[in-house]
């Protein structure tokens, strides 16, 4: 996939907040975590451990390897198979932790033999939900540390990142969130660039022809796109570009181009102070009217009302 149009991609990712945790299990251990309404990753150090998504085969963590949860699946972390997992939430209050959004976690656990030592974060992401770029991706991603699109710096930069985080020092809280982007996008790039087998759109950015007419469209959303100047963009005729188009992203040129103006839109009325005709207006709608009948077909609710309920739940996870 050519660079330039994986950042068109990745550049619209911005993370709302991140909750970090270091913990060390000693085996034989098992934990259930429950899902969750972000992202969450894992890596260790020292002894390997097994991660287990339901309806998924078993992942053996190996020292450095990263995993990330795009979707926050339920998922049961163990140092073997056959051992009888503990809720995650119980576990902890067994331990007297009343767990808050803005306080990092810190504890041990285990049956005192082989360590795991677990750096874990789980990042949150407005409107992961609908995100074409998450809607794409796998339940569980694995990203070996013997991968060559890993970069080198990365399990150093992360385990520093949630040891910065577990101090709470003054800011703590926006730095790990920016730091989390850097992380997310470099664990994200290696997953893209290592697999085959995409899906959806993008396996159409993987495309020469297919890929440039994606990029212009995330690049100007706004812009009166029709089926013949994506065609022009791509290099190819009206009929072959649209069949071709269909056949990789399952979707269609405009039916694809209205889904990105949806999700760009969502982001953007999660804030107060922009009114309705200016976000319309921002994704290439002329009238308030337009963008409200073809918000309502991808949400299923009005932009008004899909407003308030982002703006609930945002200001829920603010205030922990």
């Amino acid at each position: 996939m050519p660079q330039d149009q994986l950042s068109d991609v990745l550049a619209g990712l911005r993370a709302d907040a991140v909750v970090t945790g270091h913990f060390l299990f000693t085996a034989p251990w098992a934990i259930r975590k429950p899902a969750v309404a972000g992202v969450p990753f894992r890596t260790c150090v020292g002894a390997p451990f097994y991660i287990t998504v339901e309806g998924e085969a078993p992942v053996l963590v190996q020292p450095g390897d990263f995993v990330l949860l795009p979707h926050g699946d339920e998922h049961v972390m163990s140092s073997c198979l056959d051992e009888e997992p503990v809720l995650f939430d119980l576990l902890m209050a067994n331990k007297g932790i009343d767990p808050r959004f803005d306080t990092p976690l810190q504890f041990s656990a285990g049956g005192g033999g082989d360590v795991s030592d677990l750096y874990t974060g789980i990042v949150v992401y407005r409107d992961v939900v609908r995100s074409p770029l998450f809607s794409v991706l796998p339940r569980l991603i694995h990203v070996r540390a013997n991968d060559p699109a890993v970069a080198p710096w990365l399990v150093t930069t992360l385990k520093s990142f949630i040891q910065e985080s577990m101090s709470c020092e003054p800011g703590w809280a926006i730095a790990a969130a920016r730091l989390a982007d850097v992380l997310f996008v470099q664990l994200l790039r290696a997953h893209l660039l290592s697999s085959a087998n995409h899906m959806g759109w993008l396996r159409g950015l993987t495309d020469p022809q297919i890929g440039r007419a994606m990029a212009s469209i995330h690049r100007e959303p706004r812009r009166d796109w029709s089926v013949g100047s994506l065609a022009v963009e791509a290099g190819m005729s009206r009929s072959r570009f649209s069949e071709r188009f269909s056949a990789l992203v399952g979707e269609t040129p405009i039916g694809h181009l209205t889904a990105y103006r949806m999700h760009l839109a969502s982001g953007r009325l999660a804030d107060r102070n922009r009114k309705l005709i200016e976000i319309a207006e921002s994704v290439g709608y002329a009238s308030e009217k337009a963008f409200a009948r073809a918000f309502h077909r991808w949400a299923g609710m009005p932009p008004k009302r899909y407003a308030r309920n982002m703006r609930d739940l945002y200001d829920l996870e603010k205030n922990g």
